[in-house]
């Protein structure tokens, strides 16, 4: 056995009389990374489930390899079939590339909800279909070989070589992304070919105001495996967050369906969520308080016996706690400050900003969330989450009552007297918020 070192990518290679074997640097959301060994046939999905057990984390099947180019400011899901080895292949010595391993809720939402990724008014039928999408079936058509849905609408794209946008009306089809030179026409002469998806992927752009003129953020680009330079990029830009996302989910559908056998990866991850359906809906809730066990048909009894319990168990947690501390410390303040700290939605003094991209990474669908301290005014909480692919956030408010502390975010209608009872209150009851708490950001140390 000897050893080989390779400069380019950061990659170490060691070479076996009978396996290659790579040594590739991964990182996370805070930039710590961590360099594992693996073979050269190695998958995203094998790079995920070796990070989920090692770090012993749920796979949920959210979490994500990532491609992120500084240099060009773009990013991109590395799907579950695809080489590392080959990803890491196309990058150039000079240009800052990383791995970056996270949390993505988005990653397979289109197949619970694909009425939420293709707004009607975006969507129709292209001419080799020659009938009706079913939009019961409408992920299936997209990964279809003799049929597909047409995507069109409206784009800003900047022109090679110069630094100013023009809006055009663009079209998706299987054969590739076509662009109107008159109007909204779709006839053949008047549509000019931009790029097809055999050999290119698509990329998220970060700051396309900034550093490409963009006349929004909400930017993406078409880049050719080849491509090494921002020259190459055939960059876009949408008006708003749903636009961009709709194009984005597309060409990621249409690249996988031109590669048929490929397909299954994206089929199968679409049953877990059936199966989480179906497990969720099976749960009821039971009384066990008398001498024959019930169910518990009634919502606010079932809501009520939950809240209870939850509350009883915290009461004997924090009497153990308080019990070996010091006898200073209060039964209040070891619930109302210490238990949510350990919390993997708790977030700490993290800014608004940070919260808002933090968010986005893990993916803009509704009911994600973090709770963190409030930077603007100490000791109180804000409730960030998001809803129609925009983020908000909610301040929650100390309350003193007699003495006794309870946090509050709808003006002390609804109190808790410590923010897990919160969290657990707004993952079951939507209240005053516009979607109930359902996916929580994580960050894990590598």
């Amino acid at each position: 056995m000897f050893l080989t070192k390779a400069l380019c990518c950061n990659v170490e290679m060691v070479v076996d009389s009978m396996l290659l074997f790579q040594v590739i640097k991964v990182y996370n959301e805070d930039n710590t990374s961590r360099a594992v060994e693996v073979p050269s046939d190695i998958t995203a999905r094998d790079i995920c489930q070796l990070f989920v057990l090692k770090n012993h984390c749920i796979d949920d099947h959210s979490w994500t390899l990532f491609e992120h180019i500084s240099l060009l400011g773009i990013e991109r899901t590395i799907e579950d079939h695809e080489s590392v080895m080959e990803v890491l292949s196309g990058w150039g010595m000079d240009t800052d590339c990383r791995l970056y391993f996270r949390k993505y809720y988005a990653k397979y939402e289109f197949f619970r909800k694909p009425l939420d990724f293709f707004p009607d008014h975006m969507l129709s039928i292209s001419s080799e279909s020659n009938g009706v999408v079913d939009h019961s079936e409408l992920i299936q058509t997209f990964l279809n070989s003799s049929t597909c849905p047409e995507i069109h609408g409206h784009l800003h794209a900047k022109e090679q070589s110069r630094k100013s946008w023009k809006k055009f009306y663009f079209v998706l089809r299987r054969s590739g992304l076509y662009f109107s030179n008159k109007g909204t026409s779709k006839e053949p002469r008047h549509l000019q070919f931009i790029a097809d998806f055999s050999d290119s992927d698509v990329y998220t752009v970060f700051s396309a105001k900034k550093l490409h003129g963009a006349p929004t953020d909400y930017g993406f680009c078409v880049k050719s495996t080849k491509c090494s330079s921002a020259r190459e990029l055939k960059l876009l830009c949408a008006d708003d967050e749903q636009t961009r996302t709709c194009w984005i989910t597309a060409m990621r559908l249409l690249k996988v369906g031109l590669n048929m056998p490929m397909c299954h990866s994206f089929q199968s991850h679409s049953n877990p969520f059936s199966m989480e359906s179906i497990s969720e809906n099976s749960l009821v809730a039971m009384d066990f308080s008398g001498q024959k066990s019930r169910v518990i048909e009634n919502p606010s009894e079932a809501l009520s016996v939950a809240v209870e319990e939850g509350l009883s168990w915290r009461r004997k947690s924090c009497h153990r706690l308080s019990s070996h501390g010091s006898p200073s410390t209060s039964q209040s303040s070891v619930s109302n400050i210490a238990l949510h700290l350990a919390q993997s939605w708790f977030h700490g003094k993290l800014s608004r900003d940070e919260a808002q991209r933090l968010i986005t990474q893990q993916g803009l669908i509704d009911g994600v969330f973090l709770l963190r301290d409030s930077l603007s005014n100490p000791k109180t909480f804000v409730l960030s989450l998001c809803h129609m692919q925009k983020i908000k956030h909610f301040q929650i408010l100390p309350v003193d009552d007699e003495g006794e502390l309870f946090y509050s975010l709808d003006d002390c209608h609804t109190r808790f007297s410590d923010l897990i009872q919160l969290v657990e209150f707004y993952q079951l009851n939507r209240g005053v918020l516009p979607f109930k708490l359902k996916h929580h950001c994580a960050r894990i140390t590598l």
